[in-house]
């Protein structure tokens, strides 16, 4: 088969793919049409995320596998990496996808906005194309620049990450000109805010320095601060919009509890940095500092939501969209346990002098940045899908209603087994490897090739499994979905 014969042959199966999915695009604005690029990349992303944690999953258990073809570090590496872009590509979909209604104007810089998505596309499969077939070679300036940074979390070539920040500022541009042209609010007031230092806090991770404690600190600034600041307020803008709009929640409800997440922020996401600072040499009191207020965030969240969900039931509200309602409900309770107890839990001082680093790490990362952050993009697919369709009915009696119930069951159940194994797993570092062998290189080998640490890993991989499954059905769903439902959701009155 030819080049010209192959070009065909693709393009007449996208086409039988759209005539398949049968989802419009003249039901969307302008802005719309520029969010559901951002969550088709996401999904994409998300898929990749699961395939290659999986991967790596099993290499705990068989370290042979795939050795010098796709070693762990590279499936480790890619699937944080996709996890942390396809998180940022769903977050950016969602601001776009509320923009011009929050607003009531049209979107200012649409030109600016597609071009900046293309970019950030292309950017991202060319570091995941080097991730994957340039990784072996000494390290040097120019590697630096162009292959791997060699920070763990964010390893994008320098390139790549002057590229984010650039993205970022058009995105902010877009933002800020587009309230400026239309409407105000308290919630496009905070989103200006966060946007400032979703920007700027990224620059922090670009700093080059020669003295590994510097090095650490700054690096925490993105891990941390990034991740756990200026997103946490980014979800709470998110999700107080998408409260009102399926709810019918009371504007001053939403709002008044983002003001308090935001002033929580400033006490509890830059305080609660402290439980790293300990370890890079800095004093004793930041561990327990840090441990008690990186608890603290998720708390207004979690009480936004049961707040507009009491509201609701008090004034008989009714809802329109039963698989975006779900996995808000889902965001506010995995936030909470994981970000918040799970978090409390391993970063209490007394626990965290031994389990810094191990697989209780892990445990809370999986728990955390599920509940927290996928779960509310997982919402706004749905939300974009139903108007995709024309606004139809995704409530009660929706057909197949069995494949989101099982796909948010599997997620959900996948996940929480992960979690439980890897704190499992995180238990037996602890004891072994430093309680017992004093946290020296043969204590770490010895954990590692203990029989309860690989049972663990076996679960964890098992589980890792089922959330595959989960997330196979949820993209079914998502295709097809509301899809020949003749039916118009019910308008919801904002009160």
């Amino acid at each position: 088969m030819n080049v010209t014969e192959l070009i065909e042959k693709a393009t007449t199966r996208i086409k039988d793919f759209k005539a398949w999915v049968a989802l419009d695009s003249g039901n969307l604005s302008n802005g719309q049409q520029l969010a559901v690029k951002y969550f088709s990349v996401a999904v994409i992303l998300f898929v990749a995320q699961i395939l290659f944690g999986l991967l790596a999953a099993a290499q705990f258990i068989w370290p042979g596998f795939l050795y010098e073809f796709l070693d762990f570090n590279v499936n480790r590496m890619v699937h944080i990496n996709a996890m942390v872009v396809w998180m940022l590509y769903g977050f950016i979909g969602s601001i776009y996808w509320l923009l011009e209604d929050e607003s009531q104007t049209e979107i200012v810089g649409l030109k600016l906005g597609n071009l900046a998505f293309w970019v950030l596309t292309a950017a991202v499969t060319l570091v995941v194309l080097v991730y994957l077939l340039v990784q072996i070679g000494p390290g040097k300036d120019s590697s630096l620049w162009l292959i791997n940074e060699g920070r763990e979390y964010i390893e994008a070539p320098r390139w790549a990450d002057i590229g984010i920040v650039v993205v970022m500022l058009i995105f902010f541009y877009n933002v800020v000109a587009t309230f400026s042209k239309g409407k105000w609010s308290g919630i496009a007031g905070v989103l200006t805010l966060d946007l400032v230092a979703l920007a700027g806090l990224y620059v922090a991770g670009m700093f080059y320095m020669t003295n590994i404690t510097h090095e650490q600190y700054w690096w925490w600034w993105v891990i941390h601060l990034w991740v756990e600041a200026t997103w946490e307020v980014l979800v709470g803008v998110i999700m107080a919009w998408s409260l009102m709009k399926l709810l019918g929640v009371r504007r001053k409800i939403v709002q008044t509890w983002l003001y308090i997440e935001v002033a929580l922020m400033f006490g509890s996401g830059i305080l609660g940095l402290g439980h790293h600072y300990f370890w890079i040499g800095t004093p004793e009191y930041w561990l327990t500092i840090g441990g008690f207020f990186s608890a603290l965030e998720p708390i207004p969240l979690v009480a936004m939501v049961v707040h507009a969900v009491y509201d609701s039931g008090t004034h008989a509200f009714k809802n329109g969209n039963h698989p975006a309602l779900a996995w808000i409900i889902a965001h506010a309770f995995g936030n909470f346990f994981g970000a918040g107890v799970w978090g409390f839990m391993h970063t209490l001082p007394q626990i965290n002098l031994y389990t810094h680093g191990t697989q209780w790490s892990a445990s809370h990362g999986h728990l955390a940045f599920f509940g927290a952050y996928a779960t509310i993009n997982i919402a706004f697919f749905y939300l974009a899908i139903q108007h995709w369709r024309g606004n139809v009915w995704m409530g009660a009696g929706i057909a197949n209603a069995w494949r989101w119930k099982w796909a948010l069951g599997l997620l959900n159940v996948g996940v929480l087994g992960m979690t439980i194994a890897m704190l499992v797993a995180g238990y037996e570092q602890s004891f072994i490897e430093r309680a017992v062998e004093g946290s020296s290189w043969g204590g770490y080998f010895t954990a590692q090739n203990h029989p309860s640490f690989q049972s663990a890993m076996s679960w964890r991989l098992l589980f890792g499994l089922v959330t595959a499954a989960g997330l196979g059905l949820l993209v079914w769903d998502l295709l097809t979905t509301g899809k020949g439902e003749t039916r118009k959701a019910q308008e919801i009155t904002q009160h």
